[in-house]
């Protein structure tokens, strides 16, 4: 399998769940509000024998009129009709940002036009029926209803390869993903493991829905994917997008 991280910048986010870019070769990090959490925004592409996976779909943000994710995608070479699949960890707005966009009549449009978006079903409700500032509704209204989107209801695995698992750790329906292919294993924690040091640390983060039972997980994981010789996908990490054992 081809890993790609698709990194669009580094940033910091503070109560305000803000995001703004940050350039850790100029600014200062010290001169932000405090609290503030320096993190990588990275969805992932994945190319199997089967398909083009994209995890996770970044911020949704534009440059010249056009998406930076589509941008990206173009850089290696491959167009938003292309994505066969989009698996969403969950819907908070730097993960879901990319869904979907307004194209030039005004109308909300899914970015992969081909792709099957897979979403847990009580995740979606959850986001659009609530008011927490960590979600915009109107990137993911789009998912109800939509004929490209598979509801998922708790565990399972798709096309036989694709092992997802409701977490509950980062948000109440938070999911991560296993892909394996040809004894290959490809981790994919998102939230629940956004970053290398939390996974070998005992690190419990007041922003957590969960901390306590990410901070469990991340050391189950760890052993396991040293002992399975798993590839760890890592969305938020400045430095190590991806690690292997």
């Amino acid at each position: 399998m081809k890993i790609i991280p698709i990194s669009e910048g580094a940033f910091t986010i503070d109560a305000t769940k803000k995001f703004i870019p940050f350039d850790p070769g100029q600014d200062d990090l010290q001169n932000r509000t405090v609290g503030s959490l320096l993190v990588e925004i990275q969805p992932f592409l994945i190319i199997t024998s089967k398909d083009i996976l994209l995890l996770d779909t970044g911020l949704g943000f534009q440059k010249n009129d056009m998406l930076q994710i589509h941008q990206f995608l173009q850089q290696h070479g491959v167009g938003a009709g292309d994505v066969t699949k989009v698996l969403l960890s969950h819907l908070h707005k730097d993960h879901s940002g990319g869904i979907s966009f307004t194209d030039k009549n005004n109308e909300r449009q899914l970015t992969f036009p081909n792709a099957a978006y897979y979403v847990q079903e009580k995740e979606l409700k959850y986001a659009l029926e609530g008011n927490s500032p960590s979600y915009l509704k109107e990137d993911i209204a789009i998912l109800e209803n939509h004929s490209q989107v598979k509801l998922l209801n708790g565990d399972g695995i798709i096309d036989n390869y694709i092992t997802y698992k409701v977490t509950g750790a980062h948000s109440p329906y938070h999911q991560v993903f296993w892909i394996k292919e040809e004894g290959e294993i490809i981790f994919y924690g998102a939230d629940d493991a956004p970053q290398l040091n939390q996974m070998k640390k005992r690190f419990i983060a007041k922003y957590d829905y969960d901390g306590r039972k990410c901070m469990e997980l991340r050391q189950q994981w760890w052993k396991e994917g040293e002992t399975g010789k798993w590839t760890f996908l890592f969305y938020h990490d400045v430095k190590t997008p991806i690690f292997s054992f």
